[in-house]
């Protein structure tokens, strides 16, 4: 199953906005590669949600809650999705940690710095999360953290970027 990142200024929308509304749709794309990859998302994929900026580092994971469709309100042609919280990560994963990695070489995040949606490879995947921060609570097994909560989706629609 494919996967994939997302980027946004956490000061324009953060994973907290996301987790605190129980979704969104991902809009106001215009790059044409970041347009072929948000139109081959599909509902069920997980996402990185990783913030842009000041922050620069990957915070959580969301997923794919629609098929992409065209954006009537855009006139520059753009796609949108819906996508859903699925829990933050323990601690961000900066991107310097990703880019001292050679195995991650190769990722878009690290060769393409501007593109805003990006697929992300089974053992990308794997190697971002082993940077995560491990759970405070001892007592919570690592495949409970990982299980999603289960919410009602609120859509609310993200501003272009």
């Amino acid at each position: 199953m494919a996967r994939w990142l997302v980027k946004e200024e956490p000061t324009h929308y953060s994973y907290a906005d996301l987790a605190r509304d129980g979704g969104t749709e991902w809009n106001g794309v215009h790059n044409a590669l970041a347009l072929r990859h948000l139109k081959a998302m599909r509902p069920g994929q997980e996402l990185f949600y990783y913030h842009s900026g000041s922050e620069r580092a990957v915070v959580g994971i969301a997923a794919v809650a629609s098929v992409p469709q065209a954006d009537p309100d855009d006139d520059r042609g753009s796609w949108k999705v819906k996508i859903r919280p699925v829990r933050p990560l323990n601690g961000p994963v900066p991107l310097s940690t990703l880019k001292a990695d050679p195995k991650l070489a190769g990722f878009d995040l690290v060769r393409i710095g501007r593109l805003s949606v990006m697929p992300v490879s089974e053992d990308q995947w794997v190697r971002i999360l082993r940077y995560e921060p491990p759970t405070s609570d001892s007592t919570q097994s690592k495949s409970a953290a990982r299980r999603p909560k289960r919410r009602s989706a609120t859509v609310r629609k993200r501003g272009s970027t």
